[in-house]
């Protein structure tokens, strides 16, 4: 039944690679790019207002998300780096991240976001974090954090000598080196393909089962928007909390000379 739908019709509209929209200064500006202009300008106003809501007498309303949030970041980050202070000082990077994708995700949901809206034949709005183009900027600019921060902690001799651990006359330490910082590269893939898969999957099942419900579709690709709220918070919380792992790791090296010491 499913195939006899999609055979008399069209087929919803499916794209997994964003879509062009118009031109700046030679600049070819993306349905995603647009919409992720609008996001930014949402979230980052959002973000501003909460921030004076949040009191140490306490939050109220949306505001204690936002609190929540920030609490929940700094704790997990006090646990892998094992000093609060350093948690304290580095969560603005990764609260900024854990709070960007998230809402970024959720914004993606809005009804008149896919082909609901078009322009020049093409959807005008499509989630910022369904572009593969997105996820890899934010998972490089994530992993160019760790390391900046990491190099800070111990210095650049020390950093690249944790990806050493031996005698450098022994050629498999050489070997063993490279592959840790082939390794490197290896985390920005898959800190972005696993947002940008998870997100687009997600459109896609919508926009299905939309299609099929026809004047139903609200209906019909509900369970999936509410599941896709559920997906966009962990998908955040993951990228956030692999970006705080690697930075325990890069860093462990000055806690056991600490402890030796």
């Amino acid at each position: 039944m499913i195939l006899q739908r999609f055979a008399e019709g069209d087929g919803p509209h499916i794209a997994i690679a964003p879509e062009h929209l118009f031109t700046i200064g030679g600049v070819e500006i993306t349905n995603s790019i647009f919409y992720g202009w609008i996001c930014a300008v949402i979230v980052l106003a959002g973000l501003i207002y909460f921030r004076k809501k949040i009191t140490l007498e306490g939050s109220k309303g949306l505001a204690r998300l936002f609190d929540a949030g920030t609490e929940l970041i700094v704790g997990m980050m006090a646990s892998s780096l094992g000093s609060k202070e350093k948690a304290v000082r580095y969560a603005p990077f990764f609260v900024t991240t854990f709070f960007f994708i998230v809402l970024n995700n959720w914004l993606g949901l809005l009804p008149g976001v896919g082909p609901a809206i078009e322009y020049n034949g093409s959807p005008l709005l499509r989630p910022f974090t369904a572009d593969l183009n997105a996820t890899l900027s934010m998972a490089v600019v994530m992993i160019i954090i760790v390391q900046t921060l990491a190099i800070r902690e111990s210095g650049i001799l020390k950093h690249i000598g944790h990806y050493f651990q031996g005698s450098l006359k022994n050629p498999m330490t050489i070997a063993l080196g490279g592959l840790e910082i082939f390794g490197e590269f290896t985390r920005v893939a898959s800190l972005a393909l696993r947002l940008f898969l998870n997100v687009v999957i997600g459109e896609i099942l919508i926009a299905i089962f939309a299609y099929l419900g026809s004047t139903a579709a609200p209906l019909t690709a509900l369970p999936f928007t509410l599941m896709e709220i559920f997906v966009g918070l962990l998908q955040a919380y993951i990228f956030v909390v692999l970006c705080i792992s690697y930075l325990a790791v890069a860093t462990s090296h000055n806690h056991e000379h600490e402890e030796h010491a």
